[in-house]
C-alpha cells in the first residue's frame, strides 16, 4: 500500500534559480496539497446471505456479478432431520385426527366398555329395585337387599368412571392434535429456511459456498450489494489521516481505466485503525456515474486537502533534519517553520524571506 502527500505547484512558469555559487532563492507560488491513497471499489448497502439452518447446499446457480431479485431462491439446504421431523409430524397429525373420531381404537374400546357397563348397571338396578320391594314386604332379609343395592351402586360408579375416561381420552386426543399441528407448522416453517432467498434486489459480489458444501446456521453463502451506490474505499496513512475532512474533493483513477479521472467526495471517515491494511479507512462517493464498475476494482486517489495562495517554497533537498537550512551570509544554520512538505518542496511559514539565498547543505 503506497500512501504519500503530493504537492502541486500552480503557475509553474516560475522556476527556482539554482546555482551552487549564487545559491537558490525561495519562490512565491500557489500550491495545492493532495494526499495520495490506494483503495478499492465497493458497493454500499451490502449484506451477507446466510444459512438459516444446518445441512448440505444444493441447487446453487449463481456466480459473482450476477444480478438477483427480491424473493429469488439462490440455493437450497438439504436438512434430513427437519425433513424427517416434518414427515413424522404429518403422520402423527393424521393419527391424532383419527383419535378425535369414533374410529379411534381407544375410544371404540371405551365405548364398548360403557355399553357393557350400562347394561350391567340396568340389570343390577332392576335387581336392587326388586329386592327392595321384597325387603319391604319382609320376604327377604335386609342383608340380601343391601347386597344387591351395593352391586347397583358399584355398577353406577364403574359406568361413570368409564364415561369420565372417555371424556379424558377425547380431551387428550384434542390436545395431542393441537400440539402435533403446532409441531408440523413449526417444521414446515423451518423447512422454508432450507431455501436461500434474496431479501432485496442487488448483485452478487462475493461467493463463499458451492454445491455439496455442508453449512451451519449463520454461515455466509454470498454477499449481495446495491450496484447503484458505489463508493471508493480509501486507505489513509496514520500520518495523513488528520488532514482528511468530510466533503473534501477526491480525484480517482481506476486500474481498469487509468486514463480517466473521476470526481468524488469524502463522505465517511472510520475512526478505528484497520489492522489488516495498517491504515485508516475513508469512503468517498462518486459525483458522476462510472463507465465500468466491478466490485473490488483497485484504484488510486488524490484527496485535495488544502490550497495555499502565494506560498513561500524552497526545494526540499536544501532542508536538513530539524528543519535547518543554510542561508547565505549566516554563520549558523537557520531553523525554519514548515507548512506543506512533499517529496520535492517545502512550504516555509517562518524563518526565511523571498530575498534570502539558500546554499547547499554542508557535509
Amino acid at each position: 500500500m503506497q500512501i504519500k502527500v503530493i504537492t502541486i505547484l500552480l503557475f509553474t512558469s516560475t522556476l527556482f534559480s539554482c546555482n551552487k555559487e549564487k545559491g537558490t532563492k525561495p519562490i512565491v507560488q500557489d500550491i495545492k496539497e493532495l494526499v495520495f491513497a490506494s483503495g478499492t471499489l465497493e458497493w454500499d448497502n451490502s449484506y451477507k446471505l446466510t444459512a438459516q439452518t444446518d445441512g448440505v447446499l444444493s441447487n446453487i446457480d449463481f456466480e459473482i456479478g450476477d444480478t438477483v431479485k427480491n424473493g429469488e431462491i439462490l440455493a437450497k439446504i438439504d436438512n434430513p432431520t427437519n425433513r424427517v421431523n416434518t414427515e413424522t409430524a404429518k403422520e402423527q397429525l393424521n393419527i391424532n385426527l383419527e383419535n378425535l373420531t369414533s374410529n379411534s381404537p381407544a375410544l371404540q374400546q371405551v365405548e364398548q366398555n360403557i355399553i357393557y357397563a350400562e347394561a350391567k348397571y340396568k340389570q343390577d338396578l332392576l335387581q336392587a329395585e326388586r329386592y327392595q320391594r321384597l325387603f319391604q314386604s319382609q320376604s327377604v332379609a335386609k342383608s340380601e337387599f343391601e347386597k344387591y343395592q351395593l352391586a347397583a351402586e358399584s355398577s353406577l360408579t364403574n359406568l361413570n368412571a368409564l364415561k369420565k375416561n372417555y371424556a379424558q381420552l377425547q380431551q387428550q386426543a384434542k390436545q395431542s392434535y393441537i400440539t402435533t399441528k403446532g409441531q408440523l407448522k413449526f417444521n414446515e416453517v423451518a423447512q422454508k429456511y432450507n431455501n436461500i432467498v434474496v431479501p432485496q434486489n442487488g448483485t452478487i459480489i462475493e461467493k463463499f459456498k458451492t454445491n455439496g458444501d455442508y453449512v451451519k446456521k449463520g454461515d455466509v453463502i454470498a454477499t449481495i450489494a446495491d450496484a447503484k451506490e458505489i463508493k471508493a474505499v480509501l486507505n489513509i496513512d496514520e500520518t495523513s489521516i488528520g488532514k482528511i475532512k468530510i466533503g473534501q474533493k477526491v480525484f480517482v483513477k481506476l486500474n481498469t481505466n487509468n486514463t480517466k479521472v473521476y470526481d468524488a467526495k469524502i463522505t465517511e471517515i472510520l475512526s478505528a485503525f484497520d489492522e489488516q491494511s495498517q491504515s485508516f479507512i475513508c469512503k468517498a462517493v462518486f459525483e458522476e456515474p462510472l463507465d465500468i464498475a466491478f466490485y473490488g476494482t483497485q484504484l488510486e486517489a488524490n484527496i485535495f486537502t488544502s490550497e495555499k495562495k502565494d506560498a513561500l517554497l524552497i526545494p526540499r533537498y536544501l532542508m536538513d533534519f530539524g528543519n535547518r537550512v543554510n542561508v547565505k551570509g549566516k554563520d549558523q544554520y537557520v531553523i525554519i517553520k514548515t507548512g506543506i512538505v512533499s517529496s520535492d518542496y517545502v512550504e516555509v511559514l517562518e524563518g526565511l524571506t523571498k530575498d534570502d539565498v539558500l546554499l547547499p547543505l554542508k557535509n
